[in-house]
């Protein structure tokens, strides 16, 4: 298989990135609907016994040691360890780059769909009352974010705020996860894949960014982007690939075994024949 060109994959990377971010920004969903959604996932989790993420998100609040490098790991990790993995790939296994781009990429679209269909307010923007601190805002001192999400500080009308579900924080993370185990080839590479997608979940619940929900259903949605992919790719290969029909009839036509010309044909000049009992009388004998 003809190994990718760096400029295009680098140029389709852009497009559908630039698609997803502009497509959050067009469907950011109103208030009311977004908090509306967001409080009928956290009375699901507590009918269900479920709801993880008061817990951690009090324990990321009144333990600076872990909030503050969650709040650091949420905001840059995903837009640096995603493309790094993808150039890994793309440099050192070839072979499987293809398949792992299209699998994020079609993921990512998918995310794009949720977040337009189902507008959700996250644990961080709900009223107090519900018990959560936004860690982000507390520990904002300590990072470049502001009390809007990750964005930088000043940028937070740039980011679509109700974009919680699914969490494609934990999408990409497991798709870097799975990137890693397979195509690892030390254990530390391997528990690294492991851990980084369940580390990220934690995470995400912590700094009441998303529920636990939003993180289920960024796996669901790796799961769906999968299926796709691979139908995607079958049907890009089976447009590309000339049957065998039509490579018989494209193939040259034979002419006397491809170096003999049979009695009576004409020569090309210069080339050999086979010697008959015609061409030498003595031998017939």
């Amino acid at each position: 298989m003809r190994r990718p060109r760096w400029w295009a994959e680098l140029s389709l990377i852009g497009v559908v990135y630039a698609a997803y971010t502009g497509g959050r920004l067009l469907v950011r969903g109103d208030e009311s609907t977004a908090v509306g959604h967001g409080l009928a996932i956290l009375r699901a989790e507590e009918a269900l016994g479920i709801d993880a993420e008061h817990p951690l998100n009090r324990l990321f609040t009144d333990v600076p040691a872990l909030g503050i490098p969650a709040d650091f790991a949420y905001a840059s990790l995903h837009y640096l360890v995603t493309p790094a993995i993808l150039v890994w790939l793309f440099r050192r296994r070839p072979a499987h780059y293809r398949a792992a781009r299209t699998w994020l990429m079609v993921s990512t679209l998918l995310g794009l769909v949720g977040f337009t269909l189902l507008p959700t307010c996250p644990p961080r923007l709900l009223d107090a009352a519900y018990g959560f601190t936004d860690t982000m805002a507390h520990f904002s001192a300590y990072g470049w974010w502001g009390g809007e999400a990750s964005a930088p500080r000043g940028l937070g009308g740039m980011t679509n705020q109700y974009a919680a579900m699914p969490s494609l924080h934990v999408g990409w993370a497991l798709w870097c996860g799975v990137m890693l185990w397979r195509y690892g080839r030390t254990p530390l590479t391997k528990a690294v894949g492991a851990a980084y997608p369940l580390v990220t979940a934690v995470v995400v619940m912590g700094t009441a960014n998303h529920y636990l929900l939003d993180a289920v259903a960024g796996v669901a949605v790796m799961g769906l982007g999968l299926l796709l992919a691979s139908v995607l790719l079958r049907a890009l290969d089976g447009r590309g690939r000339t049957r065998p029909e039509d490579e018989a009839a494209e193939a040259p036509p034979v002419v006397g075994g491809g170096c003999e010309t049979s009695p009576g044909e004409q020569r090309i000049p210069g080339q050999r024949s086979v010697p008959t009992a015609a061409d030498h009388p003595t031998a017939a004998r």
